[in-house]
Protein backbone atom coordinates (compact mmCIF):
# COMPACT_ATOMS: atom_id res chain seq x y z
CA UNK A 1 0.00 0.00 0.00
CA UNK A 2 1.17 3.65 -1.22
CA UNK A 3 1.35 6.43 1.68
CA UNK A 4 -1.18 8.90 1.29
CA UNK A 5 0.17 12.33 0.29
CA UNK A 6 -1.52 16.00 1.11
CA UNK A 7 -0.30 18.68 -1.25
CA UNK A 8 -0.89 22.66 -0.62
CA UNK A 9 -1.11 24.20 -3.70
CA UNK A 10 -2.87 27.66 -4.13
CA UNK A 11 -4.03 28.95 -7.70
CA UNK A 12 -5.18 32.33 -8.74
CA UNK A 13 -8.09 33.76 -11.37
CA UNK A 14 -7.63 36.74 -13.39
CA UNK A 15 -10.08 37.97 -15.35
CA UNK A 16 -10.17 40.92 -17.87
CA UNK A 17 -12.70 41.94 -19.86
CA UNK A 18 -14.43 39.16 -20.05
CA UNK A 19 -11.97 36.39 -20.42
CA UNK A 20 -9.74 34.62 -17.54
CA UNK A 21 -5.73 34.01 -17.46
CA UNK A 22 -4.80 30.60 -18.49
CA UNK A 23 -1.39 28.55 -18.54
CA UNK A 24 -1.41 26.28 -20.90
CA UNK A 25 1.04 23.58 -19.40
CA UNK A 26 2.16 19.84 -19.79
CA UNK A 27 0.98 17.26 -17.26
CA UNK A 28 2.18 14.09 -16.08
CA UNK A 29 0.35 11.41 -18.13
CA UNK A 30 -1.48 13.80 -20.51
CA UNK A 31 -0.10 13.41 -24.07
CA UNK A 32 -1.73 16.76 -25.11
CA UNK A 33 -1.53 20.11 -23.00
CA UNK A 34 -3.51 20.90 -20.88
CA UNK A 35 -4.91 24.53 -19.32
CA UNK A 36 -5.23 25.54 -15.76
CA UNK A 37 -5.39 28.44 -13.68
CA UNK A 38 -1.56 29.95 -12.47
CA UNK A 39 -1.16 27.21 -9.81
CA UNK A 40 1.41 25.64 -8.15
CA UNK A 41 3.05 23.71 -4.41
CA UNK A 42 3.53 26.41 -1.42
CA UNK A 43 6.97 26.41 -1.02
CA UNK A 44 8.77 25.96 2.67
CA UNK A 45 8.70 29.29 4.56
CA UNK A 46 6.01 31.53 2.53
CA UNK A 47 2.56 32.26 2.97
CA UNK A 48 -0.53 30.89 0.43
CA UNK A 49 -0.53 34.39 -0.51
CA UNK A 50 3.02 35.10 -1.13
CA UNK A 51 2.48 31.26 -3.36
CA UNK A 52 -0.45 32.52 -5.37
CA UNK A 53 1.91 35.53 -6.35
CA UNK A 54 4.93 33.97 -7.39
CA UNK A 55 3.46 30.94 -9.30
CA UNK A 56 1.34 33.73 -11.21
CA UNK A 57 4.32 35.27 -12.66
CA UNK A 58 6.50 32.25 -12.97
CA UNK A 59 3.85 30.69 -15.26
CA UNK A 60 2.33 33.83 -16.93
CA UNK A 61 4.53 36.54 -16.19
CA UNK A 62 1.91 38.78 -14.78
CA UNK A 63 2.55 40.67 -11.80
CA UNK A 64 -0.77 40.13 -9.58
CA UNK A 65 -2.47 41.43 -6.24
CA UNK A 66 -4.19 39.28 -4.57
CA UNK A 67 -7.70 40.75 -3.77
CA UNK A 68 -9.90 37.71 -2.27
CA UNK A 69 -10.09 34.06 -1.51
CA UNK A 70 -12.37 32.53 -3.89
CA UNK A 71 -12.80 28.98 -2.05
CA UNK A 72 -10.89 25.77 -0.63
CA UNK A 73 -11.06 23.07 -3.06
CA UNK A 74 -10.02 19.59 -2.79
CA UNK A 75 -9.06 16.57 -5.87
CA UNK A 76 -7.94 13.33 -5.65
CA UNK A 77 -6.38 12.61 -9.28
CA UNK A 78 -8.05 9.39 -10.27
CA UNK A 79 -4.67 8.23 -11.47
CA UNK A 80 -3.15 9.28 -8.40
CA UNK A 81 -5.32 8.37 -5.78
CA UNK A 82 -2.81 8.69 -2.76
CA UNK A 83 -2.61 11.82 -3.21
CA UNK A 84 -5.05 14.85 -2.79
CA UNK A 85 -4.00 18.31 -3.60
CA UNK A 86 -5.39 20.95 -1.37
CA UNK A 87 -5.99 24.14 -3.38
CA UNK A 88 -6.51 27.50 -2.09
CA UNK A 89 -7.55 29.65 -4.91
CA UNK A 90 -7.30 33.29 -5.05
CA UNK A 91 -9.04 35.94 -7.14
CA UNK A 92 -6.22 38.61 -8.28
CA UNK A 93 -5.93 41.60 -10.05
CA UNK A 94 -3.69 41.91 -13.14
CA UNK A 95 -1.11 44.45 -12.34
CA UNK A 96 1.43 44.28 -15.26
CA UNK A 97 2.55 41.57 -17.46
CA UNK A 98 6.40 41.44 -18.05
CA UNK A 99 6.49 40.46 -21.56
CA UNK A 100 10.29 39.00 -21.44
CA UNK A 101 9.97 37.01 -18.02
CA UNK A 102 11.18 33.27 -18.97
CA UNK A 103 8.27 30.54 -17.74
CA UNK A 104 8.74 27.65 -15.63
CA UNK A 105 9.43 24.67 -17.49
CA UNK A 106 6.74 22.72 -18.51
CA UNK A 107 4.80 25.91 -19.66
CA UNK A 108 3.79 26.24 -23.32
CA UNK A 109 2.30 29.65 -22.31
CA UNK A 110 -0.48 31.75 -21.20
CA UNK A 111 -3.69 32.57 -22.78
CA UNK A 112 -6.88 34.78 -22.47
CA UNK A 113 -9.98 32.72 -22.61
CA UNK A 114 -13.64 32.97 -21.91
CA UNK A 115 -15.38 29.91 -19.47
CA UNK A 116 -16.80 28.49 -23.30
CA UNK A 117 -13.45 28.65 -24.79
CA UNK A 118 -12.07 26.61 -22.26
CA UNK A 119 -15.04 24.41 -22.14
CA UNK A 120 -14.73 23.74 -25.57
CA UNK A 121 -11.08 23.11 -25.72
CA UNK A 122 -11.94 19.88 -23.29
CA UNK A 123 -8.06 20.52 -21.87
CA UNK A 124 -8.94 21.52 -18.43
CA UNK A 125 -6.43 20.06 -16.53
CA UNK A 126 -8.72 19.16 -13.24
CA UNK A 127 -12.62 19.67 -12.64
CA UNK A 128 -11.09 22.46 -10.42
CA UNK A 129 -10.35 24.93 -12.88
CA UNK A 130 -13.71 24.98 -14.54
CA UNK A 131 -15.25 24.73 -11.13
CA UNK A 132 -12.76 27.91 -9.88
CA UNK A 133 -14.42 29.78 -13.16
CA UNK A 134 -17.97 29.36 -12.56
CA UNK A 135 -17.60 30.19 -8.72
CA UNK A 136 -15.91 33.51 -10.03
CA UNK A 137 -18.47 34.37 -12.54
CA UNK A 138 -20.99 33.56 -9.52
CA UNK A 139 -19.79 36.45 -7.49
CA UNK A 140 -18.26 34.15 -4.95
CA UNK A 141 -15.42 35.52 -2.98
CA UNK A 142 -13.98 35.72 0.93
CA UNK A 143 -12.36 38.17 2.66
CA UNK A 144 -8.15 37.59 2.69
CA UNK A 145 -8.50 38.06 6.25
CA UNK A 146 -10.26 34.82 6.25
CA UNK A 147 -6.76 33.56 6.08
CA UNK A 148 -4.63 33.98 8.82
CA UNK A 149 -0.80 33.10 8.17
CA UNK A 150 1.36 32.93 11.34
CA UNK A 151 4.64 34.49 10.93
CA UNK A 152 7.46 33.07 12.54
CA UNK A 153 8.76 35.56 15.27
CA UNK A 154 12.12 35.49 17.67
CA UNK A 155 9.91 36.72 20.39
CA UNK A 156 7.30 33.63 19.71
CA UNK A 157 9.14 30.62 20.48
CA UNK A 158 6.51 27.71 21.62
CA UNK A 159 4.61 25.68 19.31
CA UNK A 160 1.17 27.66 19.58
CA UNK A 161 -0.32 26.34 16.76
Amino acid sequence: MTAWTAHVTVATVIEKNGKFLFVEEHTQGVTHTVFNQPAGHVECGETLIQAAIRETMEETGHEVEITDLLGIYTYTPPMFPDRTYFRFCFLAKDLHHHAEAKLDTGIVGAVWMTLDELEESARARSPLVIKAVKDALSGQKYPLSLVYEHQNSPLFTTLDA
